[in-house]
């Protein structure tokens, strides 16, 4: 897989664009980001559905929390619809630093979102579920026949979301750029393989790689702080120590982003902290960069901010990647 992010900070129309063009330069999936203070993903992925032809398209990635998972069920199978069957169902226990407006942060797990998508599944497959765990439902059914198999890729970081997604899932969307994370997150979904369910096919560990690309290395690395900023302040106090970065500074860029003063969080956002979390620079820059992670991940997912121009970062994303793999 070669997918990419596209973030609905954007209006659609320009988010339509930008995913006509990512498929012309040769990318295989789109998925979209969800957070409420966006635009909806899946408003976005409707109006991409009608403008694409090939590509996959999903959310990239959702939670349980803030849909109840069976509307999130046929939310996504509405895309599969749309698209003829291009679906792919990005899930995963959200961002922190947004959830914490909604009260939701301390409900982040990994059994909603395991349980979320085991239902979706059943709902996908024409069964009626009546289900009582992290979420309730009653005799619950979808009124309109889904285009299957949508995969489904979980978006996590921690050993337990890993190893999870490596025994239930399709796929891990690992939210890293660096080679030692992806190393890292190897080891584990190597664990997770071990018990996987029989009945499954191949397994994809997707790095969900920051980039940031242009022919001006410090422009690209300056636009890397807004997602580096949401990545940093996301990230597990293992993770801040494997790349030996400030806790505290991370916990504030965390409570910035939280009262809506971004520019303030982003200005925290140290260099240190996007050679961690971003793969910024040049196109041989990120070229050697994927190329590193590639020898511990199975794709990638070129994600925000994608470079200065967006519009020529999409292009020269695709080649870094194409160098990245001759």
């Amino acid at each position: 897989m070669l997918g990419i992010e596209l973030t609905p900070e954007h209006p659609l129309d320009r988010l339509v664009d930008l995913g006509t063009t990512a498929e012309t330069a040769g990318y295989d999936t789109i998925f979209v980001s969800s957070h409420y203070n966006n635009r909806s993903p899946f408003a976005a992925l409707s109006r991409l559905a009608a403008a694409t032809d090939s590509v996959r398209l999903g959310p990239g990635v959702v939670n349980p929390l803030e849909r109840h998972p069976v509307t999130l069920a046929g939310e996504v199978a509405t895309v599969a619809e749309a698209s003829d069957g291009r679906a792919v169902f990005g899930i995963g226990p959200g961002d922190p630093s947004t959830l914490g407006n909604l009260g939701l942060a301390d409900d982040r797990g990994l059994r909603p979102v395991l349980e979320a998508f085991k239902v979706a599944q059943r709902l996908w497959d024409g069964e009626r579920v009546t289900h009582d765990g992290t979420f309730e439902a009653e005799d619950a059914g979808l009124n309109f026949d889904v285009p299957t198999p949508i995969p489904t890729y979980v978006g996590g970081e921690g050993p337990h979301m890993c190893k999870m997604a490596a025994k239930h899932a399709d796929g891990l969307l690992y939210n890293g750029a660096h080679p030692a994370d992806l190393r890292w997150a190897r080891e584990q979904v190597d664990k997770g393989l071990t018990d996987r369910l029989d009945g499954l096919g191949d397994f994809d560990l997707a790095a969900y790689a920051s980039v940031s690309v242009a022919a001006d290395r410090e422009a690209a690395r300056e636009a890397a702080r807004p997602p580096v900023a949401f990545i940093a302040a996301g990230s597990p106090p293992p993770v801040l120590a494997r790349h030996d970065l400030d806790p505290d500074r991370a916990d504030e860029i965390g409570d910035r982003i939280g009262t809506g003063d971004f520019s303030e969080a982003f200005d925290l956002v140290t260099p240190a902290m996007i050679d961690a979390f971003c793969a910024a620079g040049t196109v041989d820059e990120v070229a050697d960069r994927l190329g590193n992670v590639l020898e511990y991940a199975d794709s990638v997912v070129v994600g925000s901010p994608l470079g200065p121009d967006l519009d020529a970062a999409i292009d020269l994303a695709a080649t870094a990647h194409e160098r990245s793999t001759e």
